[in-house]
């Protein structure tokens, strides 16, 4: 069969115009010019075809050919995806280095994962099988910490007429035949393919209650992320967005994380490739990277590229949750993705919408966003795709188009401030502007797994969180001498919760990842320490002695002082918290 072709007529950076196109389909992937660079067709309007090319596009001439490859800009998945470093278009980084050194050559093709290495095939099904769509038919150890279990792609069913031994095949072999229903012999082999911008099929959506344990004391307790569910952290320069999700893909009890640079500059994103195989996955004390996926699209690469650098990665994520695992992705950062959209937009001169973004900005983060959740899958099991997304607002303004857009998709917004980030109180979320809407949803969790009145507490120092910022307001004018001395005591529990609880030191052995169980005990602490102290007050002690140095020091230094494995040294602080109340009030009685 003759491969269509059609000849470049107009050239605008990645945005390239073909002729003679009539024979080619909608998102259709293509090859453009004699480089044979790699494009998509995003608009056919009768023999006249407009593609983004993921590229870079210079030294292309009018006039050169563009090839059609007959199907849609897919993701090869299989084994050994799990521990690379891929381009937008999942082309490894690697792979790419040894051919260009030092940079990405135009014209390489869509080179993917390996397809020569050997893998340990172990299949566990026999001839006369019945194979049904997203059922388990092998597995491969991909890592020692990930087994790849080899599933019969979606629409796909049959019988089993061939199986191969077990042994070591790589990705492209016929593992397994299967006759379908209507008589055609389908191969099944390690890996599959699947179109990037469309959602792999599910059984049906679970509801997502149970949550993300991260270990950072802000998320788990006060704004929690449910598994399945979308977060965005929006944050100026230099609030810490990247190191936060440096710490959720470290800590997160999601089985694989996808992390997706995007747009992002070099030398920051250099350094997440530095650092991420260093990384140790601390609940197996093996290489992090034995359970994570790189993506990287840096401000220097194509912008095209970029655009597609999130469907790449969400592609992945539902690839790993059909098998049932629990992913999380990392976004970092949508904002970088949306000026992808906006420039794009721009060279083919579509009418710009607010600060040039494209008019279909809000449908394609809720596109994205929407990717996520807590699933049955089409082999009948549990898994979960969680999108956390980095939101980069300009000059920190969270009323500009990509955040207020984001804010509509994601159910809780980690909203990160940059007067908390200057003073050097990290994670800088915001505890007034930041809000989570899985709370309802988990706390039943939360009551069987941590304590009963885990969200009472919660709600507790949110409250005295809020009021401590309207006596602030007082505070500002007149000073703190004029408040009574319950409001007194307001401010100065608030000091602990701000400075013993919310803030956390990701480098302290101890403080860098927190059990939930000893972030429920500190709050009780703190709650204890503000209900003595509100009682003490109402029998006329001074706030100067109810404010005991000795012991309101030692409360804010137990999320050190407390190892993580030692919490029943929680109970003798309580002991001593309310001893210390029982001589103060036995003084004033």
């Amino acid at each position: 069969m003759e491969i269509p072709t059609g000849v470049i007529s107009y050239i605008n950076g990645p945005v390239i115009k073909a002729k003679k196109m009539s024979e080619f389909k909608m998102r259709e992937m293509v090859t453009v010019g004699s480089k044979k660079l790699i494009g998509e067709i995003i608009s056919l309007e009768g023999e006249s075809a407009t593609i983004q090319v993921y590229e870079e596009t210079s030294g292309i001439k009018i006039g050169e050919p563009v090839a059609a490859t007959g199907h849609p800009l897919s993701i090869k998945l299989g084994p050994g995806i799990i521990g690379g470093i891929f381009d937008g278009i999942e082309r490894p980084l690697n792979k790419i280095n040894n051919i260009s050194e030092g940079f990405i050559s135009e014209g390489i093709g869509l080179i993917s994962i390996d397809t020569e290495k050997l893998y340990d095939v172990n299949l566990s099904v026999s001839k006369g099988d019945l194979l049904c769509q997203g059922e388990i038919f092998g597995e491969v150890n991909e890592t020692p910490l990930v087994i790849n279990k080899l599933m019969v792609p979606p629409e796909i069913e049959g019988r089993v007429i061939e199986v191969v031994r077990n042994g070591k095949y790589n990705i492209e072999t016929p593992l397994v035949k299967l006759e379908t229903s209507s008589g055609e012999i389908v191969d099944l082999k390690a890996s599959q393919e699947w179109p990037a911008r469309i959602p792999r099929p599910i059984e049906k959506r679970l509801a997502t209650d149970k949550p993300i344990v991260t270990g950072q004391r802000v998320i788990d307790t006060f704004f929690p992320l449910a598994k399945g569910g979308t977060a965005a952290i929006p944050g100026g320069f230099g609030t810490g967005k990247t190191m936060m999700q440096h710490q959720l893909a470290k800590w997160s009890d999601a089985d694989i994380i996808v992390y997706i640079g995007c747009g992002e500059r070099g030398n920051e994103m250099t350094e997440v490739l530095e650092d991420f195989p260093k990384l140790i996955d601390p609940k197996s004390n093996r290489p992090l990277m034995e359970r994570t996926v790189l993506i990287a699209n840096t401000s220097n690469m194509p912008v095209a590229a970029r655009e597609a650098s999130i469907y790449t990665g969400i592609t992945i994520a539902e690839y790993y949750r059909d098998m049932g695992y629990h992913v999380a992705i990392m976004a970092d950062s949508t904002s970088r993705w949306a000026e992808a959209l906006r420039e794009i937009s721009g060279r083919l001169e579509k009418m710009p919408a607010e600060e040039g973004y494209p008019a279909y900005l809000p449908s394609r983060l809720a596109e994205f966003y929407e990717r996520a959740g807590y699933v049955s899958t089409l082999g009948e099991r549990e898994g979960s795709v969680s999108i956390i997304g980095a939101v980069s607002p300009a000059g920190g303004d969270f009323s500009e188009p990509v955040t207020e857009n984001t804010k509509r998709f994601v159910g809780a917004f980690w909203g990160l401030d940059r007067k908390l980030a200057y003073s050097r109180h990290y994670p800088a979320i915001n505890w007034l502007s930041s809000y989570s809407g899985y709370v309802g949803q988990l706390a039943e969790w939360y009551d069987e797994n941590v304590a009963e009145d885990m969200m009472q507490l919660r709600a507790n120092m949110l409250k005295l969180l809020f009021e401590e910022n309207k006596l602030q307001e007082i505070v500002k004018l007149v000073g703190e001498d004029v408040l009574p001395d319950d409001q007194r005591l307001i401010l100065e529990v608030s000091k602990l919760i701000k400075v013993g609880f919310l803030q956390q030191n990701a480098f302290h052995k101890e403080d860098s990842y927190v059990p939930l169980k000893k972030q429920y005990l500190m709050l009780k602490v703190i709650d204890t320490m503000y209900r003595r102290g509100s009682s003490a007050v109402k029998l006329g002690i001074p706030i100067s002695i109810i404010r005991n140095e000795e012991i309101y020091s030692k409360v804010i230094k137990i999320k050190y002082n407390i190892p993580n494995n030692r919490l029943d040294m929680f109970y003798d602080i309580l002991e001593e918290i309310n001893q210390f109340y029982d001589r103060l009030e036995a003084q004033y009685a």
